[in-house]
């Protein structure tokens, strides 16, 4: 037994002595990489104060069998003192467990293993051979290396703080600096006094071609009743078509050049008669084939004393109400003769295809539905030209404007601007509108 113990105390002091001369190392224990874990240096002075050979008795090392029970049984959190009770105790502990924890992989497989070394934990331990501490050692603090068990995210040189992107703000025109006129309404603008037409009393009608355009219409002619007029200095043609119980009566103005028994003018005068409403189709002034919105603009004047002459000619039949309905150039006529003399005379007003140009030319006079007192159809087709279309919305305003509740803007399905095979279609929604009127 002594000879036991003599083995026993010379391997203690073996080992102590490497433990010594060993460099120191920073050991951490995955589970708490913030503890402080003590040096061997600490452990040293725990371990040292009382000699091998003062207390021969409590450095009996336990057995190897017991060596794996004692290096289970202690935990990380074990501190210093721990190790230092160790050597004063008979109960044997493993203090070294406490300074040199095992990696996760060894503590394992403890159970299995034969026990290791302390000297032998610590050079496998990748704290110890990646950051070796100088000679003399300093206090432990957070460690400077993660353990191989824990994937330490890499720390990354802290990124330049990006400078503010600036979203642009989307651009408007300055209230300040923006023209009177908006740039996308310039073709609205009303051409100078200089440049544009207005109409002319001495301005005169192609009165040849006309007289061609009414022979034609007479000899075709199979309903109604060709009547004489006169403006004041031509006679010109009418065609009256009687109602057998007449509402009122209808004043047609087709189109500048069209004749009166054209897409619009006669399914109209046909249509609307035979639902109630005497029909008055008026030849309006032509001029030679080709001649623009602009040239028919002095006109005007003399499309005023035809309208007036219809008028008259009902007025002396005793037909009322009536109602004034115009197509294409013939509503800009209407439109004119309607600022001159006001709504009195009519009451009501049909536009068709209104606000219809040449290309590249303008509108010399705004449409003044906005002032009439009348109930107002404004009727188009969906597949009008695209200046009658683009004026839908200005012409909505105007009749708003004017406060009818009676009045109405409609658009005929499938329709284009002359409303070609539509006509009863159209006849039968403006005799549809007028008979809902209180007249």
């Amino acid at each position: 037994m002594k000879v036991a113990a003599t083995v026993y105390t010379l391997a203690s002091v073996a080992v102590l002595t490497l433990m010594i001369m060993r460099s120191p190392v920073e050991v951490t224990s995955p589970a708490v990489a913030t503890t402080p874990t003590p040096t061997v240096e600490a452990t040293q002075e725990a371990t040292v104060a009382p000699t091998v050979e003062a207390t021969p008795e409590a450095t009996v090392a336990p057995t190897v069998e017991a060596a794996p029970e004692a290096t289970v049984a202690p935990t990380v959190e074990a501190t210093p003192a721990t190790a230092t009770s160790a050597f004063d105790t008979a109960t044997p502990t493993a203090p070294n467990t406490a300074v040199n924890p095992e990696p996760a992989s060894a503590r394992s497989d403890t159970n299995n293993a034969a026990p290791v070394p302390a000297t032998t934990t610590q050079e496998a331990s990748p704290a110890a051979t990646t950051t070796p501490e100088a000679a003399t050692p300093e206090p432990m603090t957070a460690p400077t290396a993660a353990p191989a068990n824990i994937v330490m995210p890499p720390s990354p040189t802290e990124p330049a703080t990006p400078e503010p992107v600036n979203t642009p703000t989307p651009v408007t025109e300055p209230t300040s600096t923006s023209p009177s006129i908006p740039e996308e309404k310039k073709n609205d603008v009303v051409p100078t006094a200089a440049n544009k037409p207005a109409p002319d009393a001495n301005a005169i009608p192609d009165y040849a071609l006309e007289q061609s355009i009414t022979n034609e219409a007479s000899a075709t002619l199979t309903d109604g009743e060709v009547i004489t007029l006169n403006d004041g200095k031509q006679n010109f043609m009418g065609i009256l078509t009687p109602a057998e119980h007449p509402r009122g009566a209808v004043i047609i103005l087709p189109g500048c050049g069209s004749s009166l028994n054209g897409t619009v003018a006669h399914p109209l005068r046909t249509g609307l008669s035979s639902k109630g409403w005497t029909t008055l189709s008026l030849q309006m002034p032509v001029l030679a084939k080709g001649a623009t919105y602009y040239d028919y603009v002095p006109l005007f004047f003399n499309a005023d004393k035809r309208i007036d002459a219809g008028i008259a000619l009902l007025k002396q039949k005793s037909i009322s109400p009536i109602v004034l309905a115009a197509h294409d150039c013939g509503s800009h006529m209407a439109m004119n003769w309607l600022s001159n003399k006001g709504d009195s005379e009519i009451a009501a007003y049909v536009g068709l295809g209104m606000g219809a140009i040449d290309a590249g030319q303008e509108m010399v006079q705004a449409l003044p539905l906005d002032k009439l007192k009348v109930p107002v159809l404004d009727i188009y087709g969906e597949k009008d030209t695209a200046q009658v279309s683009s004026l839908i919305p200005a012409r909505q305003t105007l009749i708003q404007k004017a406060g009818n509740t009676h009045s109405k803007q409609m658009v005929l399905p499938e329709a284009d601007h002359d409303f070609t095979n539509k006509g009863d279609s159209l006849s039968a929604v403006i005799a549809t509108w007028l008979n809902s009127l209180p007249l």
